[in-house]
């Protein structure tokens, strides 16, 4: 089932249910899917396409958090988080810190890296293998605190 399908399917629940919180979220990545598919390029949308939009969604709701929460404007906040907690449920299962940082070490000695230089080369093999089930913000964390 591609992702609009489940969204669809889910919109109707969340209608019947009269879930305020839910429909909110799910209204919002179906106007993004939306606005792919009419974006004028004629691609189809694949999982890859997918995962990146909703990611963006999420990054996009944690950037006007952190603008809330700085002005202690909790009301606008906590709709924010409601709804990333929403769209989080359609990306596929995130890795552990663990995880993440084992795989990571196993990419640094695959390519033999031994400074920051190597930084921008592991990132990109990171980044492709670790789509949709790690963050970019934390990827890079781990590789600058592995390679330093």
């Amino acid at each position: 089932m591609t992702l609009e399908h489940k969204i669809n399917s889910d919109l109707k629940e969340a209608m019947k249910a009269k879930d305020q919180v839910r429909l909110r979220g799910i209204r919002a990545v179906k106007s993004a899917i939306m606005l792919l598919k009419t974006d004028g390029s004629g691609k189809p949308i694949d999982e890859s396409a997918e995962i990146k939009l909703l990611q963006k969604l999420i990054k996009q709701r944690k950037d006007s958090l952190e603008i809330y929460e700085k002005q202690n404007r909790e009301d606008l906040a906590v709709k924010e988080r409601e709804e990333i907690e929403v769209i989080e449920k359609y990306l596929p299962e995130q890795m552990s810190i663990e995880e993440l940082e084992t795989a990571l070490k196993e990419i640094i000695s695959q390519t033999g890296a031994s400074s920051m230089k190597d930084m921008g080369k592991i990132m990109g093999m990171a980044s492709q293998k670790f789509a949709g089930k790690a963050d970019g913000k934390t990827i890079s964390g781990l590789v600058k605190k592995l390679l330093s």
